[in-house]
This record gives C-alpha cells, sequence and structure tokens, in this order.
C-alpha cells in the first residue's frame, strides 16, 4: 500500500475543504476502500475519516425513518423502528456481509461498495472499471457472478450491495453535501449504468458527502420481504436477490408493487415491466410467472452465467408466494 495522509475533522466544512483537494477521499468503517487499497486496485493521497462528523443515528418521523449516513449496518438492523417498519431492510442488512463487517460497516459505505468482479479486484487484469479504455475480460471470460440486464460492451460487473437493492425497492431519497451546498438524490438516480463510461458509478461529485438516507414509511413497507440467493450462507454476496413490497388489496388483487433486484446488473435493477404484470391481477401462478418473463425480457446471459435467467424468475416467485400465503 502507498504512503498516505490520514485527517480526521470534526466539522463538515472541514472534511468537504480538505476532500476538495485532488487524490483525496472520504473513509468510515474503512471495510472495502483499505482492501482496495492494500490490493493496488485503488490509491488515495489523503484519507478523511469522517466518524468524527454527527451522521449517525436513526430517527423516527411521521413521513418514515431517517438513517444516518454514518450508522453501523448492525445497529440499523437492530433497531425497534426499522424492525417494525421496514423488514425487507433489516433483512437485506442481516443478509450482507458477516457480523464483524456489520459492526464496522457504514449505510453511506456500503451504498459506495466497489464490484465483486474478481477481473476488477485484481490489478494485474485489464478492467475498464478500474482503467477506462483497457476492455472487459468478464465479457468473454469467466462471468458467472456478472450482469444479465443493464450491462454495455464496456462492463458486466454487478453492484453488490444488498442495502442499495432494498432502498430502491422502499423508494428511498439519499442526501449529500458538497462544497456547492446539499441535495436531496433519489435512489433511482444515484446509481448510473455503466455505458461507456463504467469507471463512473454514482452521480456523486468529487468530495460529494452522503449525511444520511431518508425512507418512506408507506404501508407495503411494514410487509416487505428481501430475499437473497447465493453460494455460502457465511459471507456470500448474492447470485440474484429480489426486494419486494406489495400490497393487496381486499378481493386479493394487486394494488402495489415494488420490486427491486440484486446480482443481475450493474447496479440495483427495478422492473417497471414485472410490477405492472402484477397489478391489478390476483397473486397467482399466472401473474406471478407473467412478472418473472417481464423481468427478463431482455436479458443478455453470457456462457457462464445463463442459469440466473431462471434462477431470478425462481426467487421472485419465492418471495411472492409468501405474500400470497400471508407470510409477507
Amino acid at each position: 500500500m502507498d504512503d498516505f495522509a490520514y485527517s480526521r475533522p470534526g466539522r463538515a466544512e472541514t472534511a468537504l475543504r480538505l476532500a476538495a483537494r485532488p487524490g483525496t477521499r472520504f473513509i468510515a468503517g474503512g471495510t472495502d476502500v483499505l482492501n482496495l487499497m492494500r490490493d493496488g486496485v485503488e490509491r488515495a493521497d489523503h484519507l478523511v475519516d469522517i466518524n468524527a462528523l454527527p451522521l449517525d443515528g436513526v430517527r423516527e418521523t411521521p413521513a418514515g425513518i431517517e438513517l444516518g449516513a454514518l450508522s453501523r449496518m448492525s445497529d440499523v438492523a437492530a433497531h425497534p423502528a426499522v424492525r417494525r417498519r421496514l423488514p425487507v431492510l433489516v433483512q437485506a442488512l442481516l443478509g450482507g456481509a458477516s457480523p464483524q463487517v456489520r459492526n464496522m460497516a457504514s449505510l453511506g459505505g456500503n451504498l459506495l461498495q466497489r464490484t465483486r468482479c474478481w477481473y476488477f479486484r485484481d490489478a494485474s487484469m485489464p478492467c475498464n472499471k478500474r482503467s477506462p479504455g483497457s476492455g472487459c475480460p468478464a465479457i468473454e471470460g469467466r462471468n458467472r457472478w456478472h450482469a444479465i440486464l443493464g450491462g454495455s460492451e464496456h462492463c458486466i460487473a454487478v453492484h453488490p450491495s444488498d442495502l442499495a437493492v432494498a432502498l430502491t425497492a422502499l423508494e428511498a431519497t439519499v442526501h449529500t453535501l458538497h462544497a456547492e451546498g446539499p441535495r436531496r438524490v433519489p435512489m433511482a438516480g444515484f446509481y448510473l449504468p455503466p455505458g461507456d463510461a463504467p469507471d463512473r458509478e454514482t452521480v456523486l461529485r468529487p468530495g460529494e458527502l452522503i449525511t444520511r438516507i431518508d425512507v418512506p414509511g408507506t404501508p407495503p413497507a411494514a410487509g416487505s420481504r428481501y430475499l437473497k440467493v447465493r453460494d455460502r450462507a457465511a459471507f456470500g454476496f448474492a447470485v440474484v436477490s429480489v426486494a419486494a413490497l406489495v400490497r393487496l388489496a381486499a378481493d386479493g388483487e394487486v394494488a402495489q408493487a415494488s420490486l427491486a433486484f440484486g446480482g443481475v446488473a450493474p447496479l440495483p435493477w427495478r422492473s417497471p415491466a414485472a410490477e405492472q404484470a402484477l397489478i391489478g391481477r390476483p397473486l397467482g401462478p399466472a401473474s406471478v410467472r407473467a412478472a418473472g418473463l417481464a423481468l427478463v425480457r431482455e436479458a443478455r446471459p453470457r456462457a457462464d452465467n445463463a442459469f440466473k435467467v431462471e434462477l431470478v424468475q425462481r426467487a421472485l416467485a419465492e418471495v411472492l408466494e409468501q405474500f400470497a400465503r400471508g407470510a409477507g
């Protein structure tokens, strides 16, 4: 690992001023960035530790839940208001990483973690995400974990965050702070598709800091679910995952649906087509099958990951059948 400077400011203004310098980046739990620096995948001349900033905590409001960006994953998953109002978020948090990592990792850091693509994580390999213009060996190489939706000819890496998938289904809003002022970014617009610039993954500007995440506490959120399919139960990243909010009308028809998927795209994947296949219909085998087919209609599987086309449909069906049985 290269040498770097280190600061731990106590004021947001100071942190933003330091972050304006080239080669500077924020660090909170450090569970991802330090590994990337150690492996030579990323480098920074100056790390700005933001843990002294007052950006943690969970606050319940009439509109929903406000989550401080420095809140630790384990603390949020254990919070009574989150457990009562946002089960999909709790399930996603507890399904991510190991207990030790969850005790250290911040919510903001989790949203910004980098892909687990083995070509990206190996500094000796070409990778458009790490070194723009060098190529994407995953397209013709080992691509079992890679995207079947939303990729491009330049990148098919998937986003690794379980939390981001749940927050996408919940239609959360990310609050940020920059030298030019604060702003609010809906989760639907926070991540960028790879296109021809896969090295740019979010809309954050250099030196922009995530301060909190607002999650609306709508009625379907209380009956939401998250399902993660992975190779191993402990510290495994999603092969595919499903976050679902479904509200059934009195006659059993689907009145509202919000579906987001992980492990299948370079960003948390929302599927309006799958949602529309459910709305206004009874939640039964026919509508569930229609939703699954709508989800994968534009899938572009590769040699090693074609199994994901069926697997993600099966995962969606499992979650929706739980709602139909009244287990949501």
